[in-house]
């Protein structure tokens, strides 16, 4: 029994412009589209639609939680086993600034990574897309889109809307592996 695999269709560009315009074309039809250069280009939010702010508020709320955890990790003790020593108050805020910094930089960096890695669905060992014969051009100087084919997705409509954006090739990867 084979096993099923998202099938792609992979468009090459030449030059990030059509691969943008490409991109918005794309997308207004109703596409599933995804980029990948070999490095920023300037207009891809844009083109993508892409308005995700998930990692950034992640970074935040780490940040807020590191913060007060590391402030009330040490202001907990020196309430509940009050020690006067040289008539200090019970919660000196100079003192503890170091820890409640360093806890809110540790825990925010920790919390927005792992929301980066969880939204991008990593670590990803294989993907389909790598099977495409000149996908390794991508990080060098080529521009792909992809349109990922969901279920019920017509190919020939598919393969007919990248062909109307004048791509160098058009490629299918994915599909059924067998095993």
């Amino acid at each position: 029994m084979a096993r099923l695999e998202p099938t792609f269709l992979v468009a090459e560009f030449a030059d990030a412009e059509p691969m943008l315009a490409a991109t918005k074309v794309l997308r207004e039809e109703g596409w599933q589209v995804e980029l990948h250069t070999p490095f920023p280009v300037k207009g891809m939010r844009e083109a993508l639609g892409f308005s995700e702010r998930t990692v950034p508020h992640a970074f935040v709320i780490g940040g807020i939680a590191g913060a007060v955890g590391g402030f009330l990790m040490q202001v907990y003790p020196n309430v509940v086993y009050p020690l006067d020593i040289g008539g200090r108050p019970m919660v000196a805020l100079p003192a503890f600034m170091m820890i409640t910094f360093e806890l809110l930089v540790l825990v925010s960096v920790l919390s927005g990574i792992s929301m980066m890695f969880a939204r991008n669905r990593l670590p990803r060992l294989h993907h389909p897309l790598f099977d495409a014969s000149r996908f390794h051009l991508a990080s060098d100087n080529r521009f792909f889109v992809s349109l990922a084919l969901a279920d019920g997705a017509d190919e020939g409509e598919a393969r007919g809307a990248l062909e109307r954006q004048r791509p160098a090739s058009i490629e299918k990867v994915g599909g059924e592996v067998p095993e």
